[in-house]
C-alpha cells in the first residue's frame, strides 16, 4: 500500500510523464521514418531491407541504401570477389550478390564511362568505394552516374543511380541502385522535431491532468470561505493533494461545530437574560420616583432590543438558510419599499436583473440595516446598485454628518454606539453594521463606509457577481 501511495505522488507522475514522452518520441520518430521513407518505396515495388540496431543505450534505424558505409562495403566486397575470380566464375558471383535494393550485372555492351557527381550521396558513395579499392592491384576504375528520365530502352525511374567498376581486363560490373536519394535524409532533425512535439503534447496533457484537481480544490476552497455549509471537497488527485483536501474538510467540520456552538451560546444567553429582566421590570414598578422609573424602563427597553436583535441573528444563523439565485435588484427594492412604508425617506434608483447566489433572508437583513441607519442618522437614504465585471455593489447614501475616518472601523464592533447620549431617541443597539458586515463576508464580500465629498455617508455592500 505504501508503494502504491508513492507511485501516485506528484513526483512519480512527473517522472512517468517524462519517460512516456521520451518513449513516445522514439516511437513517433521511427514511425515517421517508416511512413516518409518506406511507404512510397513500397508502393513503387521496392523490397529493400530496413535494419533496426539495438545497442547499449542506443536505438538506431538504418536503411541500407541510405547508409553509405554499408552500401559501399557490399559493392567493394563484390568487386574484390569478381576481380580475384576467373572470368567464368564472375556471372555466378554477380548473381549471388544481386539484391532487390542493389542490382549487380556484368556489362557486355561496353557502356561509356561517366564522371561522378560533384555533390550529393552518389558522389559520397563514389569516394567511399574508391578509397577502399585504392590498394587493390591491379587497380579498378570507378565511375558513377544517374540514369536519365524514362524514355529509352531502360525504363528506370529518374532517381536510379549506377556505379560502374571497370576491371583490369576491361570487363565492367554495373551496380544499379533504384530510388537512390540525391541528398541524405534529415533524420536527426525529424527525430528532434518528433521528440519536441510529442514531449510538448504529453507535458501539456499531463500538466492539465495534474492541475485539474488543484483548480477544483482552489475553487472549492474559495467557496468554503464564503459558505461553510458547502459539501466537503471530493478527495481526488495525487497523494499530497488528497491529504490537503482531507485537512481542509476536517477544518470545515471544526468551523461548523464552532459556529454552531457560538450560535447556541448566544441564543441561550439571550434567552436566559429574559427572566432577570422580567424581574427587574416588576421591581421598577415599585420605584416611587417617576423620573428614575422612566430611565430604568428606557434602559430595560434598550436591553430587550439588544436581546431581540441577538436572538433574531442567532435564529437566522441556526436555520442555515440554503443559497439560491436571487435578483438583487428586486430584493433591495423590496427593502426600500418597506422602509418607505415605515415613514422613512428612501429613494431607490437600482435596476432589476442583477442575479447573485445568496441567502435571501440574511441578505435582506444586511441591506435593511444599512437603509435603516441612513434613515435614522442621515435623514433619508438613496440606494443604487452598481454592477462591475466581477462585483456587485449596493450603495446606500445619506446626507447626515458622516463618521470620522478614525471611527469608520470601530462602528463595526458589536454593541458599539457613537455617543448615544447626544440623541437618545436615535440610539440603536449597535449590532446593525456588525451583522451587515458578517452577512456580506459570509457571501464573499464586505461592507465599507466612506464620507461623501458633498457631505453625508456612503455605505457599500460589495458582493461577488
Amino acid at each position: 500500500m505504501n508503494m502504491l501511495s508513492r507511485l501516485n505522488s506528484i513526483a512519480a507522475r512527473i517522472a512517468a510523464a517524462i519517460i512516456l514522452a521520451i518513449i513516445l518520441g522514439l516511437v513517433t520518430a521511427i514511425g515517421l521514418n517508416e511512413v516518409v521513407t518506406n511507404r512510397y518505396l513500397r508502393s513503387a515495388g521496392d523490397n529493400s531491407r530496413t535494419h533496426y540496431i539495438l545497442s547499449k543505450g542506443n536505438v538506431s534505424l538504418i536503411k541500407v541504401k541510405n547508409n553509405q558505409s554499408l552500401l559501399s562495403g557490399r559493392i567493394v566486397a563484390t568487386i574484390r570477389a569478381a576481380a580475384s575470380a576467373p572470368v567464368s566464375e564472375r556471372p555466378r558471383i554477380v548473381a549471388d550478390m544481386t539484391q532487390p535494393d542493389l542490382e549487380v550485372a556484368l556489362d557486355t555492351k561496353g557502356r561509356p564511362e561517366a564522371a561522378g557527381d560533384e555533390e550529393g550521396l552518389l558522389y559520397a558513395l563514389h569516394q567511399l568505394v574508391g578509397m577502399q579499392l585504392e590498394m587493390l592491384s591491379p587497380p579498378v576504375l570507378i565511375s558513377t552516374r544517374r540514369v536519365s528520365a524514362p524514355g529509352g530502352d531502360d525504363q528506370r525511374p529518374a532517381s536510379t543511380a549506377e556505379l560502374t567498376a571497370t576491371l583490369a581486363d576491361g570487363q565492367r560490373i554495373v551496380f544499379t541502385i533504384p530510388d537512390f536519394p540525391e541528398h541524405p535524409p534529415n533524420g536527426l532533425m525529424l527525430f528532434l522535431i518528433s521528440i519536441l512535439f510529442v514531449a510538448i503534447v504529453i507535458s501539456i496533457l499531463t500538466a492539465h491532468r495534474l492541475a485539474a484537481p488543484i483548480r477544483d480544490f482552489a475553487t472549492a476552497a474559495d467557496r468554503l470561505g464564503v459558505d461553510l455549509t458547502a459539501p466537503p471537497l471530493a478527495e481526488r488527485g495525487p497523494r499530497e493533494l488528497r491529504a490537503t483536501i482531507r485537512t481542509v474538510n476536517r477544518m470545515q467540520q471544526r468551523l461548523q461545530r464552532f459556529l454552531e456552538d457560538r450560535t447556541q451560546m448566544l441564543a441561550a444567553i439571550s434567552h436566559d437574560l429574559r427572566a432577570p429582566l422580567a424581574r427587574l421590570r416588576l421591581r421598577i414598578e415599585l420605584v416611587a420616583d417617576r423620573e428614575q422609573r422612566r430611565k430604568m424602563f428606557s434602559d430595560l427597553e434598550a436591553m430587550n432590543a439588544m436581546i431581540d436583535s441577538t436572538l433574531a441573528f442567532a435564529r437566522d444563523e441556526a436555520r442555515q438558510e440554503p443559497r439560491s439565485l436571487v435578483d438583487l435588484g428586486i430584493l433591495v427594492g423590496d427593502v426600500c419599499e418597506d422602509a418607505g412604508d415605515a415613514g422613512g425617506q428612501v429613494l431607490y434608483a437600482g435596476r432589476r436583473g442583477v442575479d447573485i447566489s445568496c441567502r435571501p433572508t440574511m441578505m435582506r437583513r444586511a441591506v435593511a440595516n444599512l437603509v435603516d441607519n441612513a434613515v435614522k442618522y442621515g435623514g433619508g437614504a438613496r440606494v443604487n446598485i452598481v454592477r462591475d465585471d466581477d462585483r456587485v455593489t449596493v450603495v446606500v447614501d445619506d446626507d447626515g454628518p458622516g463618521i470620522p475616518a478614525d471611527e469608520q472601523e470601530k462602528v463595526f464592533a458589536p454593541f458599539y454606539r457613537r455617543d448615544p447620549a447626544r440623541d437618545p431617541a436615535k440610539a440603536g443597539v449597535g449590532l446593525g453594521l456588525s451583522i451587515a458586515r458578517t452577512v456580506a463576508r459570509e457571501h464573499g464580500g464586505d461592507v465599507t463606509l466612506k464620507n461623501r465629498d458633498a457631505g453625508g455617508l456612503s455605505a457599500l455592500i460589495e458582493l461577488p457577481a
